[in-house]
C-alpha cells in the first residue's frame, strides 16, 4: 500500500491507551511520551488514560500538558489513590471505567492499548462490549513479580486471591488479544509454551539515541564534570545507574566493587539513583539523583558499569533500560546472568559481559568502550521501537 494512503487511512483511527502509570512519573515521560508521540506524528489519534499520584502531578502536570499538545496527544488524567491496598486499586478501576465509556461515546475507538495487567481489566471489557481490538502491553510477568518481589504475602489469603484472579485473567487476557507485547525474547518463549496461537511481538524497553549519543559530549565537558565529582585522572569509575530496592541485587555489587577494588585502589562506585536514602558507602561513593538530560553526561565519565538483578521466572519478562542506556554511551556493562535476554545479548552486543558468578572479575584489559552498532540500533532505538508498534497498530487495523 501506498505510504500516504495508509497514513491517511491511519489518520481516521481513534486509539486509546490506558496506564496504570502516570505521565508525571519518570517511567511515564521516558518509556510512554516517546512512543505515543512517535505513533501520533504516523497520523494515529491516541486518547491516553492515566493514572497521576498528586505531588507528581503537581510538579510536571504543565509540561506534560505542553507536550501532549505540541505532539497531538489527548490526555485525560485521573487520581491515582494508594491506601487502602486493593480497595483503592478497586476503587480507580470503578473511576477508569466511567471515563473509558465516556470518551468511548465520544471517539468511538479503534483499538484500546492496555500497558500491564491493571488497565488490561478494562480493555478485556471493552473488546466483549464494543468490539474494540484489544492490545495487550504485558510488559512482563506482573503478577508474579509481585509475588516473587515479596509485594503480595502468598501466606496472605487475600492477596493469594488477588494472586489466583490475575493468573486467570492473565490467561483471557492472552486469549482474547489482537495483539500481545512482551519485553524480552526469553517471556515470548515462555507465552509461546502456553499456546503457539498467542500473538506475541517483541518490544524492548528502547532508548533516545538523540539523548544518548556519545558523540555530542565534548571532553571539556568529560573533564569538568570529572574535577566537580573530585574524581582524578587516574581513578577508575564503577557506575550503577537506576533503582536499588527489590529486585536489585545491590550488596552484591558493592562486593563487585570490593573486588575491583583489589585490582585498582583507585577505583570509585559512582551511582546514579532515585533511592540516595538507601545507600550506605564510604569515602569511594559518589550517590547522586540527577535529571535525566544530564545522565549521558555522567555515563561519560565511567569506565565500567555493573547492574545485577535477582534472576526468576517473572524476571524473564524484564527489559533494563538503563542497562542499553549505559551500552548506547560505548561504556561496558556486567551483568549476572538468569534474567531477561542478557545472554541473547552477551553472544550479539559489543560491550555486555555476562558472568555465572557475581564476584567474578574478569581482566580488567577485557573491558573496552565501543560505540554500538547497527544490530543495536535496530534492538533498542526509539525509531526501530515506535516503527514496532507502528507495524503492530497497522494489522490491526488493516
Amino acid at each position: 500500500m501506498d505510504e500516504g494512503k495508509s497514513m491517511k487511512a491511519s489518520s481516521l483511527k481513534q486509539v486509546l491507551y490506558l496506564s496504570y502509570d502516570g505521565l508525571t512519573d519518570p517511567l511515564g515521560q521516558s518509556q510512554i511520551l516517546p512512543y505515543l508521540a512517535g505513533l501520533s506524528a504516523k497520523g494515529y489519534l491516541i486518547t491516553i488514560v492515566s493514572f497521576e499520584k498528586p505531588d507528581k502531578f503537581e510538579a510536571s502536570s504543565r509540561k506534560i500538558t505542553q507536550y501532549c499538545a505540541e505532539n497531538n496527544l489527548l490526555w485525560e488524567p485521573l487520581v491515582y489513590h494508594k491506601s487502602p491496598p486493593v480497595f483503592s486499586t478497586a476503587y480507580d478501576l470503578l473511576a477508569l471505567r466511567k471515563k473509558v465509556q465516556q470518551l468511548h461515546r465520544e471517539r468511538n475507538f479503534s483499538i484500546v492499548h492496555c500497558r500491564s495487567y491493571i488497565t488490561a481489566l478494562l480493555g478485556l471489557w471493552l473488546k466483549n462490549k464494543y468490539s474494540i481490538r484489544f492490545i495487550f502491553d504485558m510488559r512482563g510477568f506482573w503478577a508474579d513479580e509481585r509475588v516473587e518481589g515479596g509485594l503480595w504475602n502468598s501466606g496472605n489469603p487475600l492477596y493469594k486471591y488477588i494472586y489466583t484472579f490475575f493468573k486467570k485473567r492473565e490467561k483471557a487476557f492472552l486469549q482474547h488479544a489482537d495483539a500481545v507485547i512482551v519485553l524480552t525474547e526469553a517471556a515470548r518463549e515462555v507465552v509461546l509454551t502456553w499456546s503457539p496461537n498467542y500473538k506475541v511481538t517483541v518490544i524492548p524497553c528502547c532508548v533516545d539515541l538523540n539523548l544518548f549519543d556519545p558523540s555530542k559530549i565534548m571532553d571539556t565537558q568529560k573533564i569538568a564534570l570529572r574535577t566537580k565529582l573530585g574524581l582524578s585522572a587516574d581513578d577508575y569509575v564503577l557506575l550503577y545507574l537506576g533503582s536499588i530496592g527489590t529486585w536489585y541485587l545491590w550488596n552484591e555489587m558493592v562486593a563487585f566493587f570490593r573486588t575491583l577494588q583489589e585490582h585498582k585502589p583507585s577505583s570509585k562506585f559512582l551511582v546514579l539513583t532515585p533511592d540516595r536514602n538507601l545507600v550506605e558507602g564510604d569515602k569511594d561513593f559518589i550517590v547522586l539523583s540527577v535529571a535525566r538530560e544530564e545522565v549521558p553526561l555522567y555515563i561519560s565519565v565511567s569506565n565500567l558499569s555493573v547492574c545485577f538483578i535477582k534472576p526468576s521466572f517473572s524476571k524473564k519478562g524484564s527489559s533494563a533500560t538503563k542497562m542499553a542506556e549505559v551500552l548506547a554511551m560505548g561504556v561496558p556493562v556486567v551483568s549476572n546472568a538468569g534474567w531477561g535476554d542478557v545472554e541473547f545479548f552477551r553472544d550479539r552486543l559489543k560491550n555486555m559481559y555476562v558472568s555465572e558468578d557475581t564476584k567474578e572479575l574478569p581482566p580488567l584489559n577485557h573491558y573496552r568502550s565501543e560505540n554500538q552498532d547497527e544490530f543495536f540500533r535496530d534492538l533498542f532505538s526509539l525509531e526501530s521501537g515506535i516503527m514496532k508498534y507502528d507495524q503492530v497498530y497497522r494489522t490491526l487495523l488493516s
